[in-house]
């Protein structure tokens, strides 16, 4: 009798190749003594798949965010025991992280003077929930720079460390420096930095340094631009008293120079 044929069993289904652990949410600060604005817009946060830390004063939100930062905070400007002005000032010493304020309708100075101390975006009270997410995404995703977890372009990806005289930006690690001696930038103010040196001596109007920095989908008013370029030309002086590169062009817009 022929011996049966033993038939092998079929090979198990090979596993699909393991990928790289879900990115952990970003994390948002709500800096505000309104406690309904405080749990509305921490639900809505949420709901859009954020970590949200809520703080009720200045005092409260300066000693969480020294402890343990986040990726990007909104703050409102009148607040007890340390308002928002204060803090954005001491945040400044230690970090660049994006900041939103939320300001009272008619407080035009105070948003002038929140964009002049570094903030990087504002919206007027009442808001809507809708735009405040448009805002945090927009300056989230230039904040990332197309980073991955080792700080550098995604493959296929790549930025070129741009070299004009005595400035050098990296845009892939968000760094910029003038005469060898770094420059803490916001992301706002990189971005518009960088948009005005990729043509030195070219003339870029408000419109187009809003849609360098904040996206086609976002307005800005012209005094805001005004206000980042103050920003940073104060900071560059604060390295090199004689920097006099970004050049105003009266009822036309701003150029770089690059020598």
């Amino acid at each position: 009798m022929d011996t049966p044929l033993l038939l092998a069993a079929p090979a198990p289904a090979a596993k699909p190749a393991l990928e790289g652990p879900e990115p952990l949410p970003q994390t948002i600060a709500l800096v505000d003594d309104d406690r309904n604005i405080l749990t509305s817009v921490a639900m809505a946060l949420e709901a859009e798949g954020f970590t949200v830390r809520t703080y009720a004063d200045g005092a409260e939100a300066l000693k969480g965010l020294t402890a343990q930062p986040v990726d990007l905070a909104v703050l409102d400007i009148k607040m007890p025991r340390m308002d928002g002005m204060e803090l954005l000032g001491r945040l400044r010493r230690q970090t660049q992280m994006p900041v939103i304020f939320l300001t009272s309708k008619d407080d035009e100075v105070d948003e002038l003077l929140g964009l002049r101390m570094g903030a990087d975006d504002y919206i007027k009270k009442p808001f809507s929930q809708r735009l405040l997410i448009e805002r945090i995404r927009a300056l989230l995703r230039r904040g990332e720079a197309r980073k991955d977890t080792s700080g550098n372009p995604p493959a296929g990806e790549t930025e070129q460390t741009m070299v004009r005289g005595d400035l050098v930006l990296d845009p892939s690690r968000h760094y910029c420096t003038w005469k060898g001696q770094a420059v803490a930038l916001t992301v706002t103010e990189f971005l518009i930095l960088k948009s005005l040196a990729a043509r030195p001596g070219h003339v870029k109007n408000r419109d187009q340094l809003m849609d360098a920095a904040y996206g086609e989908s976002i307005y800005v008013d012209d005094r805001t631009i005004d206000s980042h370029i103050k920003r940073l030309r104060k900071k560059f002086k604060a390295v090199d008293d004689g920097f006099a590169q970004i050049e105003t062009l009266y009822g036309v817009g701003y150029r770089y120079r690059e020598r």
